[in-house]
């Protein structure tokens, strides 16, 4: 799709949400470790554990008949040795996504992850497990750092990955990085140069508390559903609910 078609990509969390993303037709689903904040109710992608991410990612690979699935490697599952990050791919594709996603310039990991049959997507940029490091949820490769991010990206292309999500980096370098590595590159953030775009589920639907520069808010699911639910209490209190339709 590289040149020809952009790559519509999505984050999904669980059976419904990914049934919805299948139903739209998107290309990629990735089971990201973003369900810390918008799922589990954490204050960062950090205390997801790889066992979270298993069980949802599981429930998302159940779901999924036509798009492809992603794994979000967590925080720790595969920094401390080339071992603990083999073990935990291994245990993405048992689960059933069909590749798994790893954040930073880990070049060596993603060859040996492909060497061993398991697709990667590499994350450069603002990589939010790293959020402590950068002092904050911030641009990265602004300026002269802007080289850095593109180093580190042509690395982990390189080395097999098959795609590269690049986050919040100007759009300039996204372009240039996109016209120097032959994978595609998926943006958030990262302007309209990228070969495809990947969003948080809650944040096109309307269901997150926060609004984000860099997402789009394409239905205001949370009033949607709170009218909802608001005028099924009302019917309960007053007695219209259920009616004879709904008894048996």
């Amino acid at each position: 799709m590289k040149g020809s078609q952009k790559v519509v990509c999505v984050t999904a969390y669980d059976a419904s949400t990914a049934r919805i993303a299948e139903e739209a037709g998107v290309d990629l689903i990735l089971v990201g470790d973003s369900l810390g904040n918008v799922v589990l109710g954490y204050e960062s992608t950090l205390p997801v554990t790889l066992e979270e991410m298993l069980h949802h990612t599981r429930a998302v690979a159940r779901t999924t008949t036509r798009a492809l699935v992603i794994g979000d490697m967590p925080f720790g599952s595969y920094q401390a040795s080339l071992e603990d990050a083999m073990r935990a791919a291994a245990a993405f594709l048992k689960a059933g996504a069909h590749g798994v996603k790893l954040e930073g310039a880990y070049p060596e990991l993603v060859r040996e992850m492909v060497r061993a049959g398991i697709p990667v997507m590499g994350h450069v940029g603002m990589t939010p497990q790293s959020v402590h490091a950068f002092g904050g949820f911030r641009v990265q490769g602004k300026g002269a750092a802007g080289d850095q991010v593109a180093d580190a990206a042509r690395g982990l292309a390189d080395a097999g990955s098959f795609s590269l999500v690049l986050e919040l980096v100007p759009a300039a370098l996204a372009a240039r990085i996109t016209s120097e590595v032959a994978c595609p590159t998926i943006g958030i953030g990262a302007g309209a140069g990228c070969d495809g775009q990947i969003q948080v589920f809650h944040d096109l639907l309307g269901l997150s508390p926060v609004t984000l520069k860099h997402a789009k808010t394409y239905v205001e699911g949370q009033r949607l559903l709170a009218d909802g639910l608001r005028a099924y209490a009302d019917e309960v209190r007053e007695g219209e609910f259920p009616g004879e339709e709904h008894s048996f």
